[in-house]
Formats: C-alpha cells, sequence, structure tokens
C-alpha cells in the first residue's frame, strides 16, 4: 500500500546517511519526494556523499562527526540555507532535532549516545544500529518505556519477525529463528580460514554492505549480535532464540507458535524492503526491490551453523547468558579485532579469539548509565588492543 496523498510529510533524520543503510534510505526517500522532509543528516568522514545528499535533500542540519572535516563540508554547501554541525556533539544535536522518524544507522557503539537522544524525545527509531542494543539492552528498552518512543528493527532479520510475531499473546510462542546466510567462509574449513583475505571476508555472497558489518558476518559474530538484539526487542528467552543457517537469504526469519504453525517473511535479499517497512510504518510504500521469484531460486536450503568453525556465535550466546557487562565487552573487542584485521595486523581466525581473551580477562560489572557503558566499552577496548599488539 502506498501511503495516503493526504497524509502530511513525515519529518526524518538519517543518523549515518552516508553508510550502506543511510544511502538505501536516501534512495527511498528520493524516490518519494512528496512523503518525506527531512530534518537532519549526519556522516563521518564521506563529505563529498554527505554534501550530495543534502543538496537533494535540502535538510535543516548537517553534521560530520569527525571534527576535521567540518571546513570542507562547509565548503561544500555554501551558499545553501543549511545549518552545519560537526564533532559528537553536532551528531547528538541532530538526534535531537524535531524528527518524529529517525533512522539509527551509526555503525558500532558510537551510535548509541545518538540513538538514545532520540528515543528520549519519544521518537519512532528505524533501528539499525544493533550495537545500541547489544551494549546497554536493558538501558535502552528501559529509555523507550519512559519516553514512550517506538522501536521499529531495520535488520532484515528482526523486520521479519516485527511482522510475524504477535506481540499481544507472547505465550502462544514457542521460539523465534533468526536465519544466517552463513557469510563468504560458509564452507571453508578452519584452515582455509585461516588464510583468508579482508577483500574476501568483506564480498558477501547476497548483500551489499558496509566492510565491518560484512566481516562479522563472516564470522558469524553479526549472527550473534543479532542475538542479543533479538533478546531485547522480543518476547522470548534466550534458550528460546534459534539460529539456522539459509545460504539464499530468502526467508529472512520466522517465529513458531505452539501449535505448530511456523510464520516467515520472504523477500529477496535488498535491504530497501526492511528499511521502507520501517519508513512507511504502519502502513506500506512501494520500494524498487527486486520482486521474489521462487520458481527462478527453486529451492531453500537449511543447516545448523557450526560452532567450532564459527566461534563467534557461542560467545554471543554466552555473553547474553552472563549479562551484565558482558555483551558490552564482547562488541568493543569485536569492534577493535575487526578493524585490525581489516588493516591486516591480524588474521581472520584471530578475531573471535581476541573477543573470548578480552571476555575472559573482563571483571564484569552491572551497567546503570549510559557513562557505565561508555566507561566499560574504554575498557574494554584498550583491553583488546593491547591484546592486538601483543599477538602481533
Amino acid at each position: 500500500m502506498v501511503l495516503s496523498h493526504s497524509t502530511a510529510p513525515k519529518k526524518v533524520s538519517i543518523l549515518g546517511s552516508t553508510g550502506s543503510i543511510g544511502t538505501s534510505t536516501v534512495d527511498l526517500l528520493l524516490r518519494n519526494p512528496n512523503k518525506f522532509d527531512v530534518v537532519a543528516l549526519t556522516g563521518n568522514s564521506n563529505v563529498k556523499l554527505l554534501a550530495e545528499q543534502a543538496r537533494l535533500l535540502q535538510p535543516e542540519f548537517v553534521c560530520v562527526a569527525d571534527p576535521k572535516n567540518y571546513t570542507a563540508l562547509k565548503e561544500e554547501l555554501s551558499g545553501l540555507n543549511i545549518e552545519i554541525g560537526a564533532g559528537e556533539s553536532a551528531v547528538i544535536e541532530a538526534a535531537q532535532r524535531n524528527a518524529e522518524w529517525v533512522m539509527a544507522s551509526i555503525v558500532g557503539a558510537a551510535g548509541l549516545a545518538p540513538t538514545l537522544e532520540a528515543v528520549k524525545r519519544g521518537a519512532t527509531v528505524g533501528l539499525a544500529n544493533k550495537e545500541s542494543l547489544v551494549c546497554a539492552g536493558d538501558l535502552m528498552m528501559e529509555c523507550v518505556t519512559q519516553h514512550g518512543a517506538t522501536l521499529l528493527p531495520v535488520d532484515s532479520e528482526h523486520n521479519a519477525i516485527f511482522q510475524v510475531l504477535d506481540f499481544n499473546k507472547p505465550d502462544s510462542i514457542e521460539k523465534i529463528i533468526l536465519t544466517a546466510s552463513g557469510g563468504p567462509f560458509r564452507t571453508f574449513s578452519l584452515d582455509d580460514m585461516q588464510i583468508v583475505t579482508p577483500e574476501q571476508a568483506v564480498a558477501h555472497p547476497n548483500w551489499s554492505m558496509g566492510a565491518k558489518i560484512s566481516v562479522d558476518s563472516a564470522s558469524m559474530m553479526n549472527k550473534g549480535l543479532e542475538l542479543i538484539e533479538a533478546y531485547h526487542l522480543f518476547p522470548v528467552e534466550e534458550r528460546n532464540i534459534e539460529i539456522l543457517v539459509h545460504p539464499q537469504s530468502v526467508i529472512h526469519s520466522m517465529v513458531s507458535y505452539v501449535d505448530g504453525s511456523v510464520l516467515a517473511q520472504l523477500g529477496s535479499p535488498d535491504m530497501r524492503t526492511p528499511i521502507a517497512y520501517a519508513l512507511a510504518w504502519p502502513e506500506r510504500m512501494a520500494a524498487p526491490s527486486p520482486k521474489l521469484d521462487l520458481a527462478e531460486i527453486a529451492q531453500l536450503n537449511f543447516e545448523r551453523p557450526d560452532t567450532e568453525r564459527f566461534p563467534a556465535l557461542r560467545l554471543a550466546r554466552e555473553a547474553l547468558q552472563a549479562g551484565k557487562s558482558a555483551p558490552c565487552v564482547l562488541n568493543a573487542a569485536n569492534e577493535e579485532a575487526v578493524s585490525a584485521f581489516l588493516k591486516r595486523q591480524i588474521g581472520f581466525l584471530d578475531i573471535p579469539a581476541l573477543v573470548e581473551e578480552t571476555l575472559s580477562q573482563f571483571d564484569h560489572q552491572s551497567m546503570s548509565s549510559i557513562d557505565d557503558v561508555l566507561t566499560v566499552d574504554r575498557k574494554a577496548r584498550r583491553m583488546a588492543l593491547h591484546a592486538i599488539e601483543k599477538n602481533r
């Protein structure tokens, strides 16, 4: 269903507009110019793309997270009636601007604080920054409840569950099933993975994504993070969240009910589908995603994940079970390890090994505030960086 022509334009902001989720969101906004008014855009270092988006969408406010890029952005947008900012405080300001719908797509723990600011306004938040829930799930969900905000999951898996889960009857839910493509190394042996390169790791067979999330998909840490995210988003216990490898990436996730029914959401692997669902919710809008042709696909395959070859899944589940600061430490250590791998400082299999080492050495603690979360995040990163340096 296309949004009604009588509907006033929805005021939207994109936190992280130059990343893969952000650019897909921009694409949808440009295809529906009468449906949306853009309030704010934020980027990190891709000034050229951010400025191009600003010229096309004419937002009130544009900012870069890296202050070094302020002058370049100001020059790019010279003569336009657009406010410009730079630095962490400017990104926070973008989240605080009066947009009723906010895409939270800043990658990593850096997206936590601005996402929380949007939640505190009671906004509807399209959540593509899974690290917000991984690092501070309890705090985030308490904030959502306290301020009457709405979280709409944008990850294809959680978006699929959101579409088919009966929130009014949680007792009828047996389990949720997160599907995983298995990534580019699904059939690789441990010996094969010992020598893979960053270029191989970012070459995902189905999805077009940024480098960090592509490496996470290759290690299956991404699915581990999604496990933690699902635990906070949906009314199920950790033991009732299953992960199933599905190489075609057609069934994006499933909900199994106590009567034996299993409901699934299907679609082509194109992030514009879940983004469009979140943008138009509670209606639906047209999206340019390729239409699903099951006859052409012919078959759908499934297999259980191998936690021996992909220990990140085990580490994520153990972190969720441990609670307290463990998921935050898992995320911080993984971000540093992935960064080191992309810089060729460590090997691919060193990523989960470094995460496990950091988790085992950390004195886990309860976190009752965003400052606690950020303190744990910084400490875990220091420990991970020390382990990286030691093992080089």
